[in-house]
């Protein structure tokens, strides 16, 4: 005799109750109400869970043991629906459990209401509203952050350059004052040179060789590397 083949128990309906599958959109959820979100999730978690008792198939099972699958058939065929239905029922449980304890619902539904609002906030800014941060590319964000720091550090080096230039003009003033003295020393020293130049000619008819000659070229000679040291 051929063991019989167990029924799979049916897959449930999902974890709580769902809205109306019309494509007509659906109102916004209230905080306690499963939104859009929750029951996405709570499909998605049933769909998980029947796949995952489907792969402990009665094949599988009876595998396992096969001694109780030879002799006892329908009784392992029992054991195994009620293992399959116990598995199910606690993990479905421990689900509503965390759903209930964490505020899932209300929190999905909280994210839901932001997202709707960010999307509505966004068709307005593409209308020709103020556009959200979330909207604007990195560059502005990065630059709109740094703009006070720029600001403040360009009045500081703009302080510090007009600083200089200051100093720089007064710089050229005085190096300026300088050269007009060193010219006036010039041609002061020019001039004694000349009139030493001068008085030297007239001494030549006077003196020869002597001791005054070679002390009048002597001073002569000193005035004139002071005039070069001057102009240089």
């Amino acid at each position: 005799m051929s063991p019989p083949t167990p029924t799979p128990p049916p897959n449930p309906p999902p974890l709580s109750p769902s809205p109306s599958s019309s494509p007509s959109p659906l109102p916004p959820p209230t905080p306690l109400t499963p939104g859009p979100l929750f029951t996405r999730l709570s499909t998605l978690y049933t769909t998980a869970l029947t796949h995952t008792l489907r792969t402990c198939s009665y094949a599988n099972f009876a595998a396992c043991f096969p001694t109780p699958a030879a002799q006892k058939p329908e009784l392992l065929a029992g054991v195994w629906e009620q293992i399959v239905a116990r598995i199910r029922e606690r993990a479905v449980a421990e689900f509503e459990d965390i759903v209930r304890e964490r505020e899932v619902v209300g929190g999905l539904n909280g994210w839901e209401r932001v997202v709707g609002e960010a999307r509505g906030r966004r068709e307005r800014g593409g209308e020709g509203g103020k556009v959200g941060l979330h909207m604007l590319p990195p560059e502005q964000l990065y630059l709109a952050h740094l703009s006070p720091y720029l600001q403040e550090t360009q009045r500081e080096l703009d302080g510090k350059i007009r600083g200089v230039e200051v100093e720089n003009e007064e710089l050229m003033e005085g190096i300026k004052r300088q050269r007009e003295e060193v010219e006036r020393l010039v041609g002061g020293l020019e001039g004694v040179i000349g009139d030493l130049e001068g008085a030297n000619e007239v001494m030549d008819g006077v003196l020869g060789d002597g001791e005054v000659r070679r002390e009048v070229v002597e001073v002569e000679m000193e005035v004139r590397a002071v005039g070069r040291e001057a102009k240089l």
